[in-house]
This record gives C-alpha cells, sequence and structure tokens, in this order.
C-alpha cells in the first residue's frame, strides 16, 4: 500500500489530543474525588475559607478583598486580550490571499494541502476564541463576586458567604479551562509545521501539566508526611 502524506496527520494529531483530554479527564476524576490531592482542590478549599475570613470581618479587610479580586480580574483580561489578538491575527492570515503555506516546504512532515493548511488554522483559531469566551465569563463572575462581598451581612439575605464562594468558584473554573484550551493550542500551533511536533509537544507538555496539578507528599486528608509525623510524637508523649 502505497504511503500517503497525511497518514501523519491522521494518526498523530488526534493521539495528541486524545493525551490532552485524556490527562484532563483524570484530573477532573481526581479533583472530585480527592481534591486534596490536586492544587485545584487546595486553592478552591482555601478560596471558601477566604470568602469567609473577608465577610466575617468586612469592615477592616474590605480594602484587601478588592485588591485581590482585582488583581485576578486583571489575569483573567490579559489572557482574554492576549487570545482575541491571536484570533484576530489568525482571521487575518485565513482571509489573507497570500498563501498560508506558502512558507512550508516540502521538507516537512504530513500533508501540506489547501484544505489541511486552512483546516489547521481554522482549529487553533476555534479554540483561542473559546478561550477568550471563557476568560471573559470568568472576569464576569469576578466582577459580581467584587461587588457582593462588600454587601452588609444580614440573616434574612440571600447573599451568604456560600453564594458568594459559589460565584468565585465559577470564575476560577473558567479562567482555568481559559488558560487549558489557551495551552492546548500550542501543540496545535506546532501542527502548522508538522503532526510530530504536535506530538512531540503534548508528549512532552503533559509531565509538565502533572508537576503543577498535584500535590506530592499528602495523604488524602491535606497532610503532608512531616505533619503526621509531628502529630504522632505528641500523642505519644
Amino acid at each position: 500500500m502505497e504511503w500517503k502524506s497525511y497518514y501523519l496527520d491522521m494518526v498523530l494529531v488526534p493521539l495528541s489530543l486524545a493525551m490532552n483530554l485524556a490527562y484532563h479527564w483524570w484530573l477532573w476524576h481526581k479533583v472530585r474525588t480527592q481534591p486534596l490531592s490536586t492544587i485545584i482542590g487546595i486553592n478552591a478549599t482555601g478560596r471558601r475559607f477566604w470568602v469567609a475570613a473577608m465577610m466575617k470581618d468586612n469592615e477592616k479587610k474590605n480594602i484587601i478583598a478588592i485588591q485581590t479580586l482585582r488583581n485576578s480580574i486583571m489575569g483573567s483580561t490579559l489572557m482574554a486580550t492576549t487570545s482575541i489578538l491571536l484570533s484576530a491575527g489568525l482571521a487575518a492570515v485565513i482571509s489573507s490571499t497570500y498563501s498560508v503555506k506558502q512558507p512550508l516546504n516540502n521538507s516537512v512532515f504530513g500533508a501540506h494541502g489547501e484544505l489541511m493548511v486552512a483546516l489547521k488554522y481554522v482549529t487553533i483559531l476555534c479554540i483561542f476564541l473559546f478561550s477568550f469566551f471563557c476568560h471573559s465569563l470568568s472576569i464576569r463572575f469576578i466582577n459580581q463576586v467584587n461587588m457582593l462581598i462588600n454587601s452588609p451581612q444580614d440573616p434574612a439575605s440571600v447573599v451568604t458567604p456560600d453564594y458568594i464562594s459559589e460565584l468565585l468558584e465559577k470564575g476560577f473554573i473558567l479562567n482555568t479551562i481559559g488558560n487549558r484550551l489557551f495551552y492546548a493550542a500550542l501543540p496545535l500551533l506546532l501542527w502548522i509545521f508538522g503532526p510530530l511536533l504536535a506530538f512531540l509537544c503534548s508528549l512532552t507538555m503533559i509531565p509538565v501539566l502533572y508537576n503543577l496539578d498535584f500535590v506530592f507528599g499528602l495523604n488524602k486528608k491535606g497532610k503532608s508526611e512531616h505533619q503526621l509525623n509531628t502529630c504522632g510524637d505528641c500523642e505519644s508523649q
């Protein structure tokens, strides 16, 4: 059977996407079942305590709460701006009369047809647009928290610490999804130069994300081995 140039694209690129999807599904499962073994779960727990502390002593800590939320909004704004600028640049490249495959020569592995090149650019464009959408919604939720966290505490009020924690958690979840979509676009950007680079990029990115997403040396209750040894010594005494 004759070897076709697009066989590498058909095998390596879906495999690269499947590895990313499998890792993030496993990460989501760990966050749901063992949240204190992941950075995402520990940060979510810390944010709930933070909201309760800010609202309990609001008169003294209202400025701290606003400044902290403002920093989060600035981070999401930066990522949203970057995503939409990259989307605009890709849209300009796709709509231009200049042939987008001209810089690529036959030394790059994979297919080089007009349809395949257009598919690469459109896929990357969609990823960046979805990243922009998630970051925009994240800014919306955090802005709501920024206003409601300073609301007067009343026993009959529906604006409770649990409600504000829920809004804040939605904002940070959307921010995390937007960041992960942005990271997923990196292998697709390298796909422009060949499917082998996209596969190698995903293969390298997953161990890096694993070391950033998980906390090592903690048990299921979130205690380190050093803390357990210290508690054991105290009990023995």
